[in-house]
């Protein structure tokens, strides 16, 4: 028997609807489930009210029903526990979710037989020094966005790598990013979209000034450091989009690779490549092979 903790976004249409469904259809397989107490005082089922804090010490899994940005607050919750989770999508793209709303009872029998396999992702963790104190910091599994505000003019950050001088870039900032990442922020930006388990950093430019100014992929066991200078004191750091933190100009910025991952449910049958086509590109009709 499987104990499986259920997060859901009650602001998307049809959350409430999906959760019981998917209560009942793991019930009826002999799981047990945790929902969180307003979930649970809402389906009349006080019995299964556990809060989300608790689920580290009590679940097996974790089913997430949301978008992309519901799934990246649920990681950074977890981050340290190292407990699988499962996105089912009710937002728009979805890149990070694997299971559907269409198929719940699939997607239930697939991770009760244990049709399933599990992909560890890299996290960052990011920390604002001022004049030599920490006065911030965060973990991420998307990216670490440094940027101006929206009026603002153009800053500039000097960046290094363990101590290397990587060069100075201007522009409206910088995204440090995962593999995961990739294909979130940093892509509209122009960066390469990268295999999930390639471990590296990416460091892509928003907007830059300058036309030398490219995305660079570098490795997963170094040590960012950027210092931020403007004539304005309009920027500020954001974890996956989430979180944010005012900057002030002379800060430095570290980001290096956490020592917490992300492990996320995905399907066997399924390749990355299938999603980067669905989800990026709009389902495609497979492309015959020709030889020679």
């Amino acid at each position: 028997m499987k104990t499986i903790g259920i997060i859901v976004n009650n602001s998307k249409p049809k959350a409430r609807t999906i959760l019981r469904e998917l209560v009942m259809l793991l019930e009826e397989r002999g799981a047990k489930v945790w929902v969180e107490p307003e979930m649970a005082i809402d389906m009349d089922r006080k019995d299964l009210s556990l809060v989300a804090d608790q689920f580290s010490t009590c679940v097996e899994l974790v089913f997430v029903l949301g978008g992309d940005g519901t799934l990246l607050g649920v990681a950074r919750q977890l981050a340290g526990h190292g407990i699988p989770i499962l996105g089912f999508n009710l937002g728009h793209l979805g890149f990070l979710s694997e299971a559907e709303p269409d198929s719940l009872s699939t997607a239930v029998d697939c991770v009760l037989s244990g049709n399933f396999y599990i992909e560890e992702r890299l996290m960052l963790e990011a920390e604002v020094d001022r004049d030599g104190t920490v006065v911030e910091g965060g973990i991420a599994l998307n990216d670490i966005g440094i940027a101006k505000g929206s009026f603002s003019r153009m800053i500039q950050g000097k960046v290094f790598l363990d101590g290397a001088y990587l060069g100075t870039y201007s522009g409206d900032g910088l995204i440090v990013s995962t593999p995961t990442g990739s294909t979130a922020y940093s892509l509209s930006c122009g960066g390469p979209i990268v295999w999930p388990s390639v471990p590296c950093i990416l460091l892509t430019p928003i907007c830059p000034h300058t036309l030398t100014s490219r995305p660079m992929v570098l490795p997963a066991d170094g040590t960012l450091e950027i210092k931020v200078n403007t004539t304005h004191q309009d920027i500020a750091l954001t974890i996956d989009g989430q979180q944010g933190f005012a900057l002030q100009v002379d800060d430095v910025i570290r980001v290096r690779v956490s020592s917490h991952i992300t492990s996320l449910i995905k399907w066997k049958e399924r390749s990355f490549f299938e999603v980067v086509r669905k989800k990026l590109q709009g389902e495609q009709e497979e492309t015959p092979r020709v030889e020679g």
